[in-house]
């Protein structure tokens, strides 16, 4: 065997070279936590008004967003295939976008908007001080536009948390995020409304229970955090509707609660089920079929074996509050259950026939099985699978399902415009629908698509 020789310099080299090589600032946890910048000394009292204060004490707390995804998109030859009969060519292409987003605790989970982060391959988490953070997706709820993040960091600095239950049209709120990637930009404004209800197009659905604010909220802003004059978290922004001209609108902090620590805790919202469908009664309604009080949730079904049928619930009763907070409409009876715990007895102030009453109701996690009970219920469908499809098992008789003339052997194909290939997404997608006042089933017979809408009410 032909002996190396020993060259003490080579040895020395790599030494310095082993020690200068360090770890990537992602494989451990960032330990210090990013602390505000002092207010300069040459700054007079009269210049650090609350909005000063409250941006800089903020400022550690919130967060820019990166996303990446991977995109395939199919290519035709335009000279050899130009009517794409060959399949053309499937090409990757990586599409990068830009939110916000706050620590909600300061052992590295980040709350943001799950549009933000929809769809996203990687996501990383920029801090104030440059710092960048691989980030891992914890949880998502499309229906309150929240995600949750978990980023490799200790000791961060948390956002005050306050609360959005007494929040004053008129009072001052600031708003802090990226919008168009100008991080750290801090906008102010009123509360200008609470309670609305915003429609999205690009997400398919209406957001209920917002907070409206005339605090400039655009792209980028997106699942930063909306504060009051005290610097505490009373909302989440979020830019949703494409419309709004000097209209700003954030998920209310109460609600976004109960979604966040379920995310945390079990990786999806734990709904509490109380089991009645409710319609919004007006006074214009109220007026015109009889009913003995202007405002509040109409009950058009009460589901068999649910909480609410075991308090005494009806159809027909209005309800007026849930313990001494008012039931305006639809939107606020599905807002304030939305943010219940299981098993915890609530107060339901009813309105029978003209008669105020109390009941009481215990609201319990939905069945594993509502969707389906849902779709005999209100249509007399039995569902099974068959080959990567749904298939109609059977139709009960003198059911909507008959009357429109559904029979043994038609497919569901979509529920609500959604695609479906199982009795399992068939029950997601009805449960999911639990509140809303119809269905819309898309029925496949033969070469032809039916879509049928069928009423919750009874």
């Amino acid at each position: 065997m032909k002996r190396v020789p020993f060259d003490a310099r080579k040895v020395v080299v790599l030494m310095i070279l082993i020690a200068g090589c360090k770890p990537a600032a992602e494989s451990r946890p960032l330990e210090a936590a990013v602390t505000a910048a002092p207010i300069p000394k040459t700054v007079t009292a009269a210049r650090r008004t609350p909005v000063v204060v409250v941006a800089h004490s903020i400022a550690p707390s919130v967060v820019n967003i990166q996303t990446e995804a991977t995109i395939k998109r199919r290519e035709v030859d335009p000279f050899y295939d130009p009517f794409g009969f060959f399949g053309g060519g499937a090409r990757s292409y990586s599409s990068q976008s830009l939110g916000s987003g706050f620590v909600w605790a300061s052992d590295g989970i980040i709350v943001t908007n799950n549009h933000v982060v929809e769809g996203a391959s990687r996501i990383t988490v920029n801090l104030q001080d440059g710092t960048q953070l691989a980030a891992r997706l914890i949880g998502v709820d499309p229906d309150s536009d929240l995600a949750v993040l978990r980023v490799d960091a200790k000791n961060l600095t948390p956002s005050p948390i306050g609360t959005s239950s007494d929040l004053m049209i008129g009072e001052t709120v600031i708003a802090v995020g990226n919008p168009f990637g100008l991080s750290g930009s801090v906008t102010t404004g009123v509360v200008s409304a609470t309670g609305r209800s915003v429609p999205s197009k690009e997400q398919g659905r209406t957001f209920t229970d917002f907070i409206q604010t005339d605090a400039s909220i655009n792209p980028g802003n997106s699942g930063g955090p909306l504060l009051n004059i005290e610097g505490k978290v009373i909302g989440i922004n979020v830019a949703i509707y494409a419309q709004a001209q000097g209209i700003g609108f954030a998920i209310p902090v109460d609600r976004a609660r109960k979604v966040i620590e379920d995310l945390r805790r079990y990786g999806k919202v734990h709904s509490a089920w109380i089991g009645a469908v409710t319609a919004t009664v007006t006074p214009e309604e109220a007026k015109r079929t009889g009913i003995h009080v202007a405002r509040g949730a109409l009950v058009s079904r009460v589901f068999s074996g649910s909480p609410a049928e075991a308090a005494g619930l009806r159809s027909g009763d209005v309800i007026m509050a849930i313990g001494n907070t008012p039931v305006d409409s639809r939107e606020s009876f599905s807002t304030q259950t939305a943010t219940l715990p299981s098993g915890a007895p609530i107060e339901l102030r009813v309105n029978r026939a003209g008669q105020t009453m109390s009941l009481r109701v215990r609201p319990s996690e939905p069945p594993a099985s509502l969707g389906l009970t849902i779709l005999a219920q209100i249509s007399g469908i039995h569902a099974a699978d068959q080959g990567g499809r749904v298939v109609i098992d059977s139709v009960s008789r003198d059911s909507r399902g008959e009357k429109v003339g559904l029979a043994s052997g038609d497919l569901i194909v979509a529920v609500n415009g959604t695609e479906i290939h199982s009795t399992r997404e068939l029950n997601e997608q009805l449960a999911a629908a639990s509140e809303r006042s119809s269905v819309i089933l898309s029925i496949a017979r033969g070469r032809y698509i039916y879509n049928l809408t069928f009423p919750m009410a009874i």
